[in-house]
């Protein structure tokens, strides 16, 4: 029986990549992965970056690993692991599960009793709670807001009840495309002047900070999501 690893990747310096996570990806025969292009630049990255002889290292199988394809690809790898083979599951960048594809291949393998280990690495939901400058002792994650304006007011209303029983700050991921409309939206479910808000781009770390009145609930983080 083979392994399932769950490798997180660099959030944007390749430098924040593990030891253990190189390793793995260096010697590791199958990885799945969100786009196989730009997977296999990382991969390129690291053989060049960590062996010593980059040019004789055997190249992993890639195994596309989307939104779109998720559900077909999972009977595949599940007849890998059964056979023997590891497989690494990696996204673009981050940890895969956490608004990335892996959450339905990991429930799979433990269905299936197959073994699946964590290799951890940087974490933007962390690096937005701990640059954002607000309360880090409880937080809320909720990913990206739904797509469809109704189902993210709906939300927004539930975590606004929740904040009545528990004050936390709250954690949404906002590609750059939908940003704008997402703040349009909270300022929409606002009490001007009670809401402290902070949103950076991690990939150069550019934060800004401050107060607005286009929200009401804790508090947010904005982590832009290339």
């Amino acid at each position: 029986m083979g392994t399932l690893y769950i490798v997180a990747t660099p959030i944007g310096n390749l430098e924040d990549i593990t030891v253990r996570a190189a390793k793995l990806l260096t010697e590791i025969e199958i990885i799945a992965c969100e786009d196989t292009r730009h997977s296999g630049m990382l991969l390129e990255h690291l053989r060049n970056t960590y062996l010593q002889n980059p040019m004789l290292a055997k190249k992993p199988r890639l195994i596309s690993f989307y939104d779109d394809n998720e559900e077909k690809r999972i009977p595949e790898i599940i007849d890998l692991l059964k056979s023997g083979k590891h497989v690494a599951l990696i996204s673009d960048a981050g940890t895969p599960g956490i608004s990335d594809p892996g959450f339905t291949l990991v429930r799979a393998c433990v269905k299936e009793r197959i073994p699946v280990t964590s290799i951890p690495g940087a974490s933007s939901v962390i690096v937005a709670l701990t640059l954002s400058g607000l309360p880090t002792d409880k937080f809320t994650f909720l990913g990206y807001l739904p797509k469809k304006e109704g189902n993210a007011t709906k939300l927004l209303e539930n975590v606004k009840k929740s904040q009545e029983l528990i004050k936390t700050t709250v954690i949404l991921f906002a590609s750059p495309h939908r940003l704008v409309g997402d703040l349009e939206l909270l300022k929409k479910r606002s009490n001007p002047g009670n809401y402290q808000y902070s949103f950076g781009k991690i990939r150069n770390q550019r934060t800004k900070r401050g107060i607005c009145d286009v929200v009401s609930l804790n508090y947010f983080f904005f982590c832009l999501a290339d």
